[in-house]
């Protein structure tokens, strides 16, 4: 094991640890809560929560098997030789349509049935979350106005989109009766804690969480049911999956799997649809690639060389008069495309190698001679020009134009955050004299026989 999976593995369980805490505090939130808007925020984090630590247990599994793998001598499936870039990935403006029954809606009778829900986002093992939104009979959308944000995503991503929903109903268990808990939530030794942490994560709301449509060897291992909890607690009511081909620079319907019937208390009645915009910046698009002085002349040109800036970015090489002229934001003197149609070879023409560029404008065929200063330099364009053929290859559609991806704005404080209730069970201060033990060894084992008696 190399330098690098040590670290990834270490941090890795770091994040492992943490979850687990934070998942600690949550349970004894949630059984601590008196007002139903409180437990119900602290029961979409518990979910939240038991979702990543899911994710984080098959991502270290995967890599262990890889470790496995390379000390046997095999090579990993995930190696390739060239790997594309990574990008940006924002999904917002989500709608959600209801139909209601002509006698509900627009005669308003029948019982006011009123529902919280959330949508739960992962990509990879990033997982996020949307606020809460209540809804009953007189909305006709579902609306979740957040912009949610994943980094660091590759071209072939998955995001799976998840519809939870919990009736309003008041919870038939006391505070009192949750405050009885409140003791023994947190009793017994590391082991046994992440254990019950592993247990409730597999069955968090109803039995059906992220993951449910990935691949066999992407999904964690499954575990024993959790011990029942007290409180409201969240039921899948649909889900999605999105990839590269539903990503667009504008609002789009993709459909929507439904998984509950009309007799669950936390049905809705959905349209089976659901609109949103999702669009994706890879990095390629926007960072310069290389950038530095170049002489060019075109093939079907006499008139010789002109020096230029040159700078590759997104599907063009931008060539300046100097660098000046980019960093104040001037307009090119030649624009050379870089596209799916482009072949960027060297020729070794005496007395220096030169690149030759071509491709495909306007239904023509053009060439361009592009010659860097040096043999060094020469070699360096070529690499980058071919790694950014290959990126862009890969992420197609999102390089044809630059699209815009609004920052996540800050999120309004939450009630059952402000509290020190919360901030006392999830992040204990160092004051109080409670130390965190190293759980790395615990949570090995636990894997271990795990995925033996799986």
């Amino acid at each position: 094991m190399d330098i690098c999976d040590i670290n990834a593995d270490g941090e890795l369980q770091r994040q492992i640890e943490m979850e687990v805490r934070m998942q600690e505090g949550a349970s004894r939130l949630l059984a601590a809560c008196s007002q139903r808007d409180q437990a119900l925020e602290a029961s979409k984090s518990l979910l939240t929560c038991n979702a990543r630590l899911l994710a984080l247990l098959g991502q270290l599994q995967r890599m262990r098997e890889s470790q496995v793998l390379q000390r046997m001598g095999h090579r990993s499936s995930d190696a390739k030789d060239t790997l594309p870039c990574t990008g940006k990935l924002a999904i917002s403006g989500l709608r959600i349509p209801l139909m209601w029954k002509d006698s509900e809606y627009f005669k308003n009778k029948g019982e006011l049935h009123q529902c919280a829900l959330f949508c739960l986002l992962q990509c990879g093992k990033d997982i996020r979350d949307t606020n809460l939104a209540v809804v009953d009979r007189t909305l006709t959308d579902i609306c979740f106005e957040d912009t949610v944000l994943f980094t660091e995503v590759e071209p072939g991503f998955q995001l799976r989109v998840e519809l939870y929903s919990s009736p309003m109903a008041d919870d038939a268990s006391s505070g009192a009766r949750r405050l009885s808990l409140l003791g023994s939530t947190l009793g017994g030794q590391s082991g046994r804690r992440i254990r019950a942490a592993f247990d409730a994560a597999t069955a968090c709301g109803s039995g059906s969480g992220v993951g449910g449509g990935e691949r066999a060897e992407d999904q964690a291992p499954a575990l024993a049911p959790p011990p029942v909890t007290l409180g409201p607690r969240f039921h899948l009511l649909g889900h999605t999956t999105l990839t590269m081909d539903h990503v667009q620079d504008s609002f789009k319907t993709h459909d929507l799997s439904l998984t509950a019937t009309e007799d669950s208390p936390f049905w809705l009645p959905l349209y089976g649809s659901m609109c949103c915009r999702l669009v994706a910046q890879p990095a390629c698009m926007t960072r310069p690639v290389v950038m530095g002085r170049l002489r060019v002349k075109s093939t079907a040109d006499a008139a010789g060389w002109e020096d230029i800036y040159g700078v590759l970015r997104g599907p063009t090489l931008l060539c300046y008069q100097c660098e000046k002229d980019m960093q104040s934001d001037e307009l090119p003197l030649l624009v050379i495309p870089v596209n799916k149609n482009t072949i960027v070879s060297v020729s070794e023409v005496l007395p220096a190698p030169t690149l030759l560029i071509s491709t495909k404008c306007h239904g023509e065929n053009i060439a361009y001679t592009v010659a860097p200063p040096t043999p060094q330099d020469t070699q360096r364009w070529l690499v980058l020009c071919q790694q950014q053929l290959h990126d862009l290859n890969c992420w197609q559609r999102c390089c044809t134009n630059l699209m815009k991806i609004e920052e996540p704005a800050p999120r309004k404080a939450s009630a059952t955050r402000q509290g020190s209730l919360y901030h006392e069970m999830v992040t204990p201060s160092a004051g109080e004299g409670h130390v965190v033990q190293d759980l790395s060894a615990e949570i090995t084992e636990l894997l271990v026989s795990y995925y033996q008696e799986s």
